[in-house]
């Protein structure tokens, strides 16, 4: 897979009170409309300002298969909130959600493509807690908040 083209799943950790319009918007397009939701997008240059906008009230990083795999048979829903089967995706031409991690990871596949999958996984406050130095700091000091990597697969894991 080329530069620029790995899977990002992002994380809304902090609400909405006090934060300008411009950002509310920026949060929608990202299609994280509550705490604890979270949506996946490629990694390029569209989205980088977005990140850089949303940077204090998201988390983000590379997520890798086994963890995706994981996050859309506990949380992947379709249209009327059925859970995500194997059986679901035969009409994608897929036979597991293994099979659908890997097209969305390696494949360079968009979650859009597969028409009736929720684009939005609704996940639960990590066990444990967030970081131990709170929610409103950067990854960098020890918070909740901002670009995280690979570690995003172990809050991923926290939160499902």
């Amino acid at each position: 897979m080329g530069e620029g083209q790995e899977l990002l799943a992002i994380i809304r950790v902090r609400g909405d009170v006090h934060v300008s319009a411009d950002i509310k918007d920026t949060l929608k397009h990202l299609r994280l409309n509550q705490v604890n939701h979270c949506s996946l997008v490629r990694k390029n240059q569209d989205y980088k300002g977005m990140l850089v906008k949303v940077n204090d009230y998201a988390t983000w990083g590379e997520v890798d298969k086994k963890t995706l795999a994981k996050l859309l048979k506990k949380r992947g829903r379709m249209v009327g909130d059925k859970p995500l089967t194997d059986e679901s995706l035969s009409g994608f031409g897929l036979k597991s959600v293994e099979e659908l991690a890997s097209a969305l990871v390696d494949g360079g596949r968009k979650i859009s493509e597969f028409k009736g999958l929720k684009p939005v996984f609704r996940l639960n406050p990590p066990v444990g807690g967030h970081a131990r130095k709170g929610i409103k700091k950067n990854v960098k000091l020890g918070g909740s908040l901002g670009y995280r990597g690979k570690n995003i697969n172990k809050l991923l894991e926290a939160m499902m």
